[in-house]
Order: C-alpha cells, then structure tokens, then sequence
C-alpha cells in the first residue's frame, strides 16, 4: 500500500505498477474499502494495471472534517492517476464509487476510456434517509449499525454460506470514521445526476443485482435511461456488492468490457492492433517503426501491427506477462538478439518479475542449450536485470 496527499487528507492507494499496460481506476463502495476489489485485480493481473485507493475515513486513509462533494471524490481521483503519469484510464465504480464515475463522466470525459458502474444510481435512496442514517451514525456510531447495514450488502446465500467473509466486513465497518461516512451520506442525500449524462462521452455499461436492497434494478434502469445508450446487466442472486459475492464473474466481465477489440471484416483492426504495439512497446519505438516504413514494407508492417499485436498479443486467453515470458524464450533459443534486447525492454515495462524471467531463461537452458540460456542472461543484466549478491 502506498499514501498520497491531496487537499490535506491522505490518500491509501496501491498500483499494481505495470506502466505499460492499460490503466483502469476501482472506486469501492462506502463503509467498505478498496479491498473489495483484491480477487478482480488478481484476476486482471498482467492485463491491466489495476489502481484502487480508500475513500476519505475509509480503510487507510485519512477522515473527513468538513462537507464533501462528488467532485472533491472525482479530483481525488484524478489526483492518483496524475501522480501515477496515467492520462487516460478505465474506470470501474460501485455504490458511491459509482458517484465518482458518474462525475467524472460529467467533469472530464476525455480522461475516461470504457467505465463500468455498478450498483449505483443518478439518484441513491432518498435525502431524509441519507440525513437520518448520517444523524444515527453520530449518534449510535458504526459498530452500533452494522447488523444493520451490512446484510444489505449481500444475498442472504451469500452472508449464510461465507460466514467469515460476512462478519469481517462488519468488523470493517465498525473501524470506519464516523464523521467521514455520515458526511458521505450528507454527499449523497445531495447528490442527483438526473439530466446530467445524456450524451457524455465514451462507452458505459451498468451493472446490477436482482437481491440489492440499496440500488434494485429499477434504479438501474433509471441510471441507464439518463444516458440514452447506457448497456445494463443484472445478475441473478447477487445483492449490492458483486465484486466480493462473484469476483470471477466481474472480472470475466471486465476484461471482455475494457477495451474491447474492434473487429473488421479482416479481423482485428489495424487501429486496435496498433493500440496493443503501442502499450507493450511504447509509443517512441512504434512511431520510428512507422517513420521508417517505405512502399516496401509498409504492408509488412500493416501485416505484423495486425496479426502479432492485434491477433496475438491484444487475445484475452494469456496475460501480456505470460506473452512476454513465451516471446523471451523463443528469442533466446533462436538467438535473435535485436528482437530479444527490445522485448527484455518490453518487459521490463509491462511489469515481469526477476522471478519470471529467470523462469523463462531457465526453461531456455533445459529445452533449448545452455549457451542460448548464458547469452540472455548476459543480456539481460547488461538491461539492468538482477541485483548484485
């Protein structure tokens, strides 16, 4: 976990790092933290670079002291991904993390790629809900409410059948700051986006489920009415936080959402194709390859853009680190030293570990010959792999 200061509060974030890889922000939902999300970011691992931070009072970052806005969230936001270098990003939200990205949408469209709400609303619940329950929060206090609360999370198979799961999250609501959570419940008692969100920019979907109490379906439908093209998915049995019921599913359904491969009727299209060179091989190498192409290999370079980067690399089946892993060792064995010192670079920048590359050469020594394993190796610490013993 790492910490950011904005607007005198404290950020607690985490990265998964992989600069080279498509950036998507995960905004959980309030009295919880961004710890919803660990089983959807280890399952889009090595696809995306996952970012996911606490809300003010929540998990570990620092309490609110006076009123709040959605717009103080969304530059929270923005904040992380301008400290992180990341210009444009994914961006998935649930609850009130789906007020985040309702606001961003709204504030700055063009730093959005695809978004993902879900369990949320233009509208959620009723202001004399939200100002009675922020009144009671001060009064009784989080722990007091949680057999309140928290069964409003979950299906009821769900709380009856992960037992352990269901009270750790009560034990996580009881450790919220108070006055951040009841200020956010102020926040949404103020909150409507209605007529706001016709015509915004980018692709959204909404996501639902049948047994939430907090936003039902109809709040959904709603929400998607107010963008006009908005796609909506309501799963079967599941409450208001998908991503601890279903993680698997989400994250299924997150990485055939983000970024969807545009298909032609030759396949994958050059302009995807050239997305994927770009984000494994960086911009400056793409761009003198381009520069460079002639009447002569200018198909050639068309062929390769579409079917290595479109066809190959941008296939959902193997993360871009285990591709990675795959196109070393093929480059070791067969000795192509130009290829294999750009793709040691590659590497490094999509976020594969010491531990995998030596996987991967050591495979090299075993299959392939010894001598083809040292010449890598020996490469590759030239490029700064490794640490002195």
């Amino acid at each position: 976990m790492a910490f950011l200061t904005v607007a005198e509060r404290t950020i607690a974030y985490r990265d998964s790092g992989e600069a080279a890889l498509p950036a998507v922000l995960l905004a959980h939902p309030l009295g919880m933290s961004q710890d919803v999300w660990e089983d959807v970011v280890a399952a889009l691992r090595g696809r995306f670079r996952c970012v996911t931070w606490d809300l003010p009072g929540h998990g570990a970052s620092s309490g609110l002291t006076e009123a709040v806005t959605p717009r103080a969230l969304a530059e929270d936001a923005l904040a992380l991904a301008d400290a992180l270098d990341v210009t444009r990003f994914h961006f998935v939200g649930t609850s009130i993390g789906g007020v985040v990205g309702q606001q961003l949408l709204i504030q700055c469209p063009e730093r959005l790629a695809d978004v993902v709400l879900t369990n949320t609303g233009a509208v959620i619940g009723t202001p004399d809900n939200w100002y009675a329950r922020a009144s009671r929060v001060r009064q009784e206090g989080l722990a007091a409410m949680a057999d309140e609360i928290v069964p409003r999370w979950f299906s009821e198979a769900f709380a009856q059948g992960d037992t352990a799961t269901y009270t750790g999250w009560k034990t996580q609501l009881a450790r919220t700051d108070g006055e951040s959570y009841a200020r956010l419940c102020e926040m949404l008692a103020d909150t409507d986006f209605s007529g706001q969100l016709r015509g915004v920019a980018g692709p959204v979907r909404l996501l639902g489920g049948r047994e939430d109490l907090s936003t039902p379906p109809e709040t959904l439908k709603t929400l998607a009415s107010q963008f006009g093209d908005a796609r909506l998915e309501v799963l079967e049995n599941i409450a208001h936080v998908p991503s601890v019921e279903v993680p698997e599913a989400i994250a299924k359904r997150l990485r055939a959402w983000l970024g969807d491969e545009h298909v032609d009727e030759n396949g994958v299209s050059y302009a995807a194709g050239l997305e994927t060179r770009k984000q494994v091989l960086g911009d400056e190498h793409v761009a003198r390859a381009s520069e460079n192409a002639t009447t002569l290999d200018a198909p050639f370079q068309n062929m390769i853009t579409r079917m290595a980067w479109g066809e190959l690399w941008g296939n959902d089946d193997l993360s871009r680190t285990e591709r990675s892993m795959i196109t070393l060792a093929v480059l070791a064995a067969l000795g192509r030293d130009g290829e294999l010192e750009l793709h040691l670079k590659t590497a490094q920048r999509i976020g594969l570990s010491e531990a995998q590359l030596r996987q991967a050469l050591m495979h090299v020594a075993i299959y392939a010959g010894v001598p083809a394993a040292n010449h890598a190796f020996s490469m590759a610490k030239k490029l700064g792999w490794g640490k002195t013993l």
